[in-house]
């Protein structure tokens, strides 16, 4: 049999690990192993005609501009796709250029949004801050009961927008409820999906019409760039998504694009290494007297954890940590620590650790980040690929001085 015949030419056939690897590869006249980066803005035209039809969207695949499309970029917008079972995608130069991007293209002034009020402040500030500068009011509620949801759809609601899980609390979203709830009122649900990642959460087959992530995360996985993606159906992806990228420009650079699909290669095995250690790591600190609670969802303590069991393959690699005494114990906790760093990102090769009250959410009120469940005895830990074992000695060195 030929090569021809071989049903793995179908990107669809083949496992997550090998579309991560060889997904939307389209090879110059090299046939280059590792993806051209085309730094380009511009490309020439053989005909003023040519340039017409680019222009009227009548040469499909063909590029006219580099805010609009770009070859590397395609790559990564084709393999991500592939990874998540979307049929197109648009990436951006930061994930909140993504989120913004995805909510804003979905709503019009006189629209209502409908949120999860468990979210990371960036994405609260677009929903409950600037969204209603341009006349789309928005309602948020306890994202953990769909009925809270339901309760909140208008006449006038357009979309639904969650994280699952939340960002910095990891509280959960039943994603298929809220979904029916979103289209039953004649809205879209958008899901950012950046805490579980692709390979463990599939919000689009759980019936979501969007998904976002920023592609800093466990996408590169090794602190060295910025970018995100929305990823949906062709028709929004080439509608309204691609309209507002077109028009208002937040798109990758292809050499950004480049680390993405260099960081895609390799996804699968850091992540699941990494959830590993975080699977280990929260067993640890459940049962450590001076920690009032871990949350993770595929620990039994999680109070959703039949809810993440069901909508997610693995618990990720992701921990909340409530440490007893409130920030000051918090913060000792954190500045005893020799290989887990403090930072605010997260997804990363190396394990950091982020107070939010003080980083992430710390232009918000007090009341408004309890109601949100930011505590100031709440650290968020990102686990890395450093030895399990190691990140246990380390937590425990810093527990001890508490």
């Amino acid at each position: 049999m030929s090569k021809a015949n071989n049903p793995l030419n179908d990107p669809k056939n083949r496992a997550p690990e090998t579309q991560l690897v060889h997904g939307g590869v389209h090879r110059s006249g090299f046939n280059e192993t590792s993806e051209a980066i085309f730094m380009t803005s511009g490309y020439s035209y053989p005909s003023s005609q040519h340039a017409e039809d680019l222009f009227l969207n009548k040469l499909p695949g063909a590029h006219n501009y580099s805010r609009f499309a770009n070859p590397t970029v395609d790559v990564f917008q084709e393999r991500m796709a592939l990874l998540e079972g979307a049929e197109a995608g648009r990436a951006f130069a930061t994930g909140m250029a993504a989120v913004t991007n995805a909510v804003m293209s979905q709503v019009r002034a006189g629209d209502h949004i409908v949120a999860a009020r468990a979210l990371f402040g960036g994405c609260r500030y677009v929903v409950e801050d600037f969204m209603p500068r341009f006349g789309v009011s928005s309602t948020l509620v306890d994202g953990r009961d769909p009925k809270n949801f339901e309760a909140a759809m208008r006449p006038n609601t357009k979309v639904v927008f969650i994280e699952t899980p939340a960002n910095p609390t990891l509280e959960l979203v039943d994603v298929a409820a809220v979904a029916r709830i979103a289209h039953a009122g004649g809205a879209k649900l958008i899901v950012d999906n950046v805490f579980a990642t692709a390979l463990y959460q599939h919000p689009l087959k759980l019936g979501a019409d969007l998904v976002t992530y920023s592609a800093t995360k466990h996408i590169d996985g090794q602190g060295r760039s910025l970018g995100g993606i929305v990823l949906g159906s062709k028709d929004l992806i080439t509608g309204d998504i691609h309209t507002l990228l077109r028009q208002t420009g937040p798109s990758i650079s292809p050499f950004n694009a480049w680390i993405m699909l260099k960081g895609l290669e390799t996804m699968a095995l850091r992540v699941n290494q990494m959830t590993a250690s975080a699977a280990k790591i929260a067993d640890y600190l459940a049962d450590h007297p001076k920690i009032a609670r871990v949350a993770y969802p595929h620990h039994r303590s999680h109070p959703q954890y039949e809810l993440g069991k069901r909508q997610m393959s693995q618990g990720s690699s992701l921990i909340a940590i409530e440490v007893k005494g409130g920030r000051a114990e918090a913060f000792k906790l954190s500045d005893a620590l020799a290989v887990i760093l403090i930072s605010n990102n997260l997804g990363d090769a190396k394990s950091l650790i982020t107070h939010p009250a003080t980083t992430t959410h710390a232009r918000f009120t007090e009341e408004v980040r309890l109601e949100s469940g930011v505590t100031q005895g709440l650290l968020r830990l990102s686990v890395g690929l450093e030895n399990a074992d190691d990140l246990i000695a380390d937590l425990d060195y810093a527990l001890d001085q508490l």
